[in-house]
């Protein structure tokens, strides 16, 4: 009893450490740590409370080398947390939290390389993107996927009536909708974003404090924004089911009809398929601009491609025009410019929304040259 009431002071002291209510250089800081984890490891093996806070600790110490670059590092010392987490979860709510916060945790790491420096995917159009993940790093991504589901099925597994569980699992779902984009399932992602959103308007309406209505708001500042990003990567078939699903939500319909027209969509078709009145798609299409981003390439002698200047690498924001009325104006201009290499010499056009990414997401893409033909609208997004 003794030995587990001094483990128990230990954690105490490190979670002081670890808040910031107590300072620690950081090699005292490590050394805490490192003691705490041992000391742990021997009441662990029986005692539920030191496998859950082992499991906890465990992470704590993943967290500290993930921060410090060293990735394989964390993800051996969450594997291993992990084992004492799922070992004390079914003993008590908190301990099955802690087992579920460091699943979260894992599937992060593990996807890091398939995100960007602003955490958002790098190829967000999964099989379809002509530079996609090494095999390696999307099977880590599936295993991060999977952790996550895991993650999301111990949050629901949990008493919905507390507000804390309800926060987990929206919190849960986020992060599920970011594995899922991170591997190009962009309609799966956006459903379960709007179903974390949500949950998250649900934590709001039942008047929280001050502290969890501004991780609420937070929460749904971030979904909107990744939603937005999403809805960009999803053709006009995918909109139309998540509408038919109700997973839609008003505030993006906007961006669901700008995106169909981008594609090429009628607006009688957008009006009929997404449940809209043909008023309301027009109001929509001249009221929300979209920004068209182009650039033009040329094969030279080496047949090497060289990025053409301003004005064939540009932007310009514009209202209801398919991104195939934007590249066409585009290439008659080029075709009549001095800046046109001539009939005979390769040239290619892209033309995206918002910004330049993988080709594959190119809105149009047209070339000229030997065995080309210009003027060929980009397929549409899966």
């Amino acid at each position: 009893m003794a030995q587990r009431e001094d483990v128990l002071r230990l954690d105490a002291q490190w979670a002081q450490v670890r808040s910031g209510a107590a300072r620690a250089a950081p090699a005292e800081a490590e050394a805490l740590l490192t003691e705490l984890i041992g000391a742990l490891r021997e009441p662990a093996r029986t005692d539920p409370e030191c496998a859950a806070r082992l499991g906890l600790r465990l992470g704590d110490l993943a967290a500290r080398r993930f921060a410090g670059g060293d990735r394989a590092g964390a993800l051996s010392a969450v594997e291993e947390g992990l084992r004492h987490a799922r070992q004390a979860a079914g003993h008590a709510p908190e301990y099955a939290r802690w087992y579920a916060r460091g699943l979260i945790n894992q599937g992060v790491w593990l996807s890091w390389p398939l995100s960007d420096g602003a955490r958002l995917p790098r190829h967000p159009l999964g099989t379809e993107a002509e530079s996609g993940p090494s095999a390696m790093e999307r099977a880590a991504g599936e295993r991060a996927l999977d952790l996550t589901r895991a993650a999301v099925e111990v949050w629901a597994g949990l008493d919905q009536r507390d507000p804390v569980n309800r926060r987990g699992l929206a919190q849960a779902k986020v992060f599920l909708g970011d594995r899922l984009a991170e591997l190009g399932s962009a309609e799966e992602a956006v459903a379960w974003a709007v179903d974390a959103e949500g949950g998250f308007r649900r934590l709001l309406r039942a008047a929280p404090g001050a502290e969890e209505a501004q991780e609420a708001e937070e929460a749904l500042d971030h979904i909107g924004r990744q939603l937005e990003l999403r809805l960009r990567f999803l053709s006009f078939d995918s909109l139309v089911s998540l509408r038919a699903q109700g997973l839609l939500p008003e505030p993006l319909l906007p961006q669901a009809v700008v995106a169909a027209r981008i594609q090429g969509v009628a607006e009688p078709e957008i009006a009929a398929r997404l449940s809209l009145g043909a008023e309301q798609v027009g109001t929509m299409l001249e009221v929300t601009p979209w920004l068209a981003v182009w650039r033009f390439e040329v094969r030279g002698p080496d047949g090497l491609w060289n990025v053409q200047a301003h004005p064939w690498r540009s932007g310009t924001e514009v209202r209801n025009r398919t991104a195939e009325d934007i590249g066409n104006e585009l290439i008659r201009g080029f075709m009549a410019s001095a800046d046109y290499p001539g009939d005979g010499v390769p040239w290619r056009v892209r033309v995206w929304w918002h910004e330049e990414g993988d080709p594959a997401g190119a809105r149009f893409h047209a070339a000229a040259g030997p065995d080309t033909a210009p003027g060929r609208p980009a397929d549409t997004p899966s």
